[in-house]
């Protein structure tokens, strides 16, 4: 390579030193943590040899009690958590796919979201679950769930999706210190450089429902979650060129859901886009549309739109796979309706 070739790399490699990735904010966050707070405790598996890169130095730092490995049972573990939470401790529990969490239903619904209800408070659930969202990468049906939406209906469960790394750490140490149990879904399109983001200061936390304003505009909102967020800020540059405004929500929790913010853009640009990479049918897309349209109905000068995965399993294929999720080109379409 030549000397001139190579400095564009260079500046790239040392532009991303200077950043934080997914998995520098989760081991930051969780370490942080765990040097706060003893109580907090990693479990999962292979989390002792660091398979999935998001335990690094934790097992040197606080040894094989606080870091404990779990068979492949994912009832299990999610019923060895919250056992240990109501004991005392504050368990981080890594699902790695996030759709894993379908073999542990029960324990979620049944167990972990319901018991301080049923306990009149005397029980609390520090309990916060990881699971990433492998979609888009050819893992077909058994790993490409996007199930988030799922736990939305389940009264008891806090729910975080960050799209950028800053965030995810500052989310993610709220959600430790939390009494209730979270659940954090992370969007593995977004660990390369989409998520990256400037290296927050010590002691950063971003608090559970408050949503981020991505880009400010005035004749369309667009509510984009995880990827779609990105997709929101891309179709908002391509449309900029027709003199179409966009402003772009990034909700960040899904629950509790930030709609003060989310109702008051929508009250001023009068119109609504959802992008949400989750199933069409009963989507979070699908509750921010029904949300808007009972708050803010005086306001909307067009159809609330909803971009979403269509209705069908994954298939293995790429070739058709890409063309279930949303897209930038699908999201620019939906805002076009909007302005009919």
């Amino acid at each position: 390579m030549s000397e001139l070739a190579s400095e564009p790399v260079a500046r790239t490699t040392a532009t991303r030193a200077k950043q934080l990735g997914f998995l520098q904010a989760i081991n930051r966050a969780q370490t942080e943590e765990m040097a706060r707070d003893d109580r907090v405790i990693l479990m999962g598996q292979d989390l002792r040899a660091n398979v999935f890169g998001a335990a690094a130095g934790a097992l040197e730092t606080f040894g094989p009690s606080r870091v404990r490995d779990l068979p492949l049972a994912e009832a299990g573990s999610i019923g060895v958590a919250a056992g240990a939470a109501m004991a005392g401790l504050r368990p981080i529990i890594d699902l790695t796919v996030a759709s894993f969490v379908f073999g542990a239903m029960d324990q979620f619904v049944s167990q972990l979201a319901k018991a301080r209800y049923m306990f009149g408070g005397q029980a609390t659930l520090p309990v916060v679950v990881r699971a990433a969202l492998y979609y888009h990468g050819g893992t077909a049906g058994h790993h490409a769930d996007r199930p988030y939406p799922m736990f939305m209906n389940v009264p008891g469960l806090k729910i975080i999706l960050p799209s950028t790394a800053p965030d995810l750490l500052g989310l993610l140490k709220s959600a430790i210190r939390d009494d209730n149990p979270v659940l954090c879904f992370e969007d593995a399109n977004l660990w390369g450089r989409k998520g990256r983001g400037p290296i927050p200061p010590e002691g950063h936390v971003v608090p559970l429902g408050s949503a981020a304003v991505r880009r400010t505009g005035t004749d369309v909102t667009v509510v984009g979650i995880g990827l779609g967020s990105y997709l929101a800020v891309e179709a908002a540059a391509e449309l900029a060129s027709d003199g179409v405004s966009v402003e772009v929500i990034d909700p960040r929790t899904l629950v509790p859901m930030d709609w003060p913010t989310i109702l008051e853009s929508v009250s001023r640009t009068g119109r609504l886009v959802v992008v949400d990479p989750a199933n069409r049918t009963c989507s979070a897309a699908s509750e921010i549309a029904a949300r808007v349209a009972e708050d803010c109905f005086a306001d909307l000068r067009g159809p609330v739109v909803r971009v979403t995965t269509d209705d069908i399993h994954v298939p293995f294929s790429p070739a058709l796979e890409k063309q279930i999720y949303p897209t930038r080109d699908k999201v620019v379409a939906a805002v076009r309706r909007t302005l009919i």
